[in-house]
């Protein structure tokens, strides 16, 4: 194959850092775009997508073939608190991209998320109709549309709870949270009735390069196979590593102080990822021990 040209938006964020270290290991000519904090995995690349003119620039100086579109407000509470922001760079920030890619006939793909849905379900398919209950959710779903309606070729991935041990610039993971509090010894409360799809952040990219590799088009959900809650998920992390799980006490998410709702029950049906793509979704006992494996490297 061919090198590929790829352009990553939040190149310096969680998601987007990983799948820049992969990509360079395919050997893709791998460039990372980034606004605040500079990326350290391939070309680093310096443009703010609420910039149209910044974005075009770049876009004419790089000349990619497929941009991954990763770079979003995605502070659930802090959406709701700064709605502006969040539309700027969720909405508007993904129409400039869009543009770009249409002016200079880039296949885009879309890192959304399984907060669109309102999680009253649960196990939701590529086909079910998008509900969001808060604003981040609504600004994502919001990008989907402006991208499904574009006349670009597009693949948007839905991915849920994805987890690593690699911290990005200012933010953290469920997974990475658990281990540090508990290696602390410091007691925490974990809910019992959110459900989800957890996604090992190096499966998920390598889900993402594969769509990139096999040009695959249209609506992907790019979660972990397992649903489970987030104390059982917990419980499983504390089995994992060996971490003091008297540490860790259940709780209702009606005790959690949050400005924002949180569906209940975001889980994710990968029976479409599971048929159509070589990378399958893990289940959450192979992504945990993987995990554990790259701790080791």
């Amino acid at each position: 194959m061919a090198a590929v040209k790829l352009l990553i938006t939040g190149g310096s964020g969680f998601l987007g850092s990983k799948i820049a270290s992969i990509s360079l290991k395919k050997g893709y000519e791998t460039y990372s775009g980034y606004n605040k904090h500079k990326a350290m995995n391939g070309i680093p690349v310096q443009f703010d997508i609420c910039d149209k003119k910044a974005v075009n620039k770049s876009f004419e100086r790089i000349k990619p073939e497929v941009v991954i579109h990763a770079a979003a407000f995605t502070n659930v509470d802090k959406c709701e608190e700064n709605i502006e922001i969040a539309r700027r760079v969720n909405i508007e920030g993904t129409r400039n991209i869009v543009k770009s890619c249409k002016f200079h006939n880039v296949f885009l793909i879309y890192i959304s998320t399984d907060y669109v849905f309102s999680g009253e379900e649960g196990m939701y398919k590529e086909i079910d109709k998008p509900k969001p209950i808060n604003y981040y959710g609504l600004t994502k779903f919001e990008a989907e549309k402006i991208i499904s309606s574009s006349s670009i070729k597009w693949s948007i991935a839905r991915p849920s709870a994805i987890f690593d041990f690699t911290p990005a610039p200012r933010k953290s993971n469920f997974a990475l949270w658990l281990i540090k509090r508990c290696r602390e010894k410091k007691k925490m409360k974990i809910i019992t009735d959110q459900w989800v799809s957890p996604v090992l952040n190096t499966n998920l990219s390598e889900m993402i390069l594969e769509i990139i590799e096999r040009k695959l088009t249209g609506i992907y959900h790019l979660a972990g196979a397992t649903p489970l809650n987030r104390y059982d998920f917990a419980m499983l992390l504390c089995d994992t590593f060996h971490l003091d799980k008297d540490l860790i006490h259940p709780t209702k998410s009606s005790n959690m102080k949050w400005r924002a709702k949180r569906p209940l029950n975001s889980s994710l049906d990968v029976t479409k990822a599971m048929n159509k793509l070589k990378n399958k979704p893990l289940h959450i006992h192979e992504a945990i021990n993987r995990l554990k494996e790259e701790i080791k490297i």
